[in-house]
């Protein structure tokens, strides 16, 4: 048995140092795969450049959800079957900060997919991690309480974070203190007490922060594919409700997704930022992209 013999003190110590390295033994396959999506979308938008005044033109990259149309080339475009952009050079460093939703909500997965919630918004938050790593910003997560740092060890204890698990049914963003002008980008189901959830964003944007928001479904959230007797139940096991004609509630429900997701955009749209909408159905290298491209606008 292990642990016999040991004092109260060394069993803490024992079970805390198990934890750790079943931790750490997750980190290795999340972190490559973040780096194989980093590298794919790297393949087709260039590096950022840091120096200049951020007036020259030196690429075009894809037009993505949000951009202006003021911002399309359209000698470019006419060429192609896809909208361009004229990108110009970055002119200072960023600091970002990512709210990474890991609540037990998170962590729900339909049998049409490989990834849950939690997975992907894991996936794409380090993944966007490692393209700031390698242009030398600095990163970081609300969860964590050291300041937003920059390099390799600060992508592993990034990475190391993200294996952690919440308790609650649906996650909040926590209380942080961020620098004005820098970034925020949160990746979750927002699918949590709306008005705690627009408390803390308005908290977050109060501090002049400019923030993306990409809200993360599983198609079956989304399409809401359920009949005959069902019986619905939260991650966290808190909520539960039985139905004997689950296609009944479709209408309702899809109604209820839909005016929560109007309610993100309306407060996105007061605030300045951005919102997306990304399903775990899709690949994430599309969704890697708008988070790029949004972070590279700042707005």
């Amino acid at each position: 048995m292990i642990g016999r013999g040991l004092g109260v003190r060394e069993q803490t110590i024992l079970a805390d140092r198990q934890e750790a390295e079943s931790l750490a033994d997750g980190l290795p396959p999340l972190l490559a795969r973040a780096r194989q999506l980093a590298a794919l979308l790297s393949l087709g938008v260039h590096g950022r450049r840091r120096s200049g005044v951020g007036e020259e033109f030196w690429q075009y990259r894809p037009a993505v959800t949000g951009d202006r149309l003021h911002q399309i080339d359209w000698r470019k475009s006419a060429r192609s079957d896809e909208h361009f952009l004229r990108q110009m050079e970055w002119q200072t460093s960023q600091s970002v900060t990512f709210w990474i939703d890991l609540s037990q909500s998170m962590r729900y997965r339909s049998r049409k997919v490989a990834d849950s919630k939690g997975d992907r918004a894991r996936l794409l938050g380090l993944a966007l991690s490692v393209l700031l790593s390698r242009a030398g910003e600095r990163f970081g997560l609300f969860d964590d309480p050291e300041p937003t740092k920059s390099g390799e060890t600060q992508l592993v204890r990034t990475g190391l974070l993200l294996l952690e698990s919440g308790e609650s049914d649906y996650g909040i963003p926590p209380e942080r203190e961020l620098r004005e002008g820098s970034m925020a980008v949160f990746l979750s189901d927002f699918l949590g007490d709306w008005d705690r959830l627009e408390t803390s964003l308005l908290r977050t944007a109060g501090q002049r922060v400019n923030g993306h928001l990409m809200q993360i479904l599983d198609p079956s959230e989304s399409e809401f594919p359920f009949d005959g007797r069902r019986i619905f139940e939260s991650m966290g096991g808190t909520l539960r409700f039985e139905t004997l004609r689950a296609a009944a509630l479709r209408e309702d429900y899809q109604k209820r997704l839909e005016d929560r997701q109007a309610s993100l955009r309306s407060l996105a749209d007061r605030l300045g930022w951005r919102v997306s909408v990304h399903s775990t159905a899709d690949s994430p290298l599309p969704a890697l992209l708008w988070l790029y491209v949004a972070l590279e606008t700042g707005t």
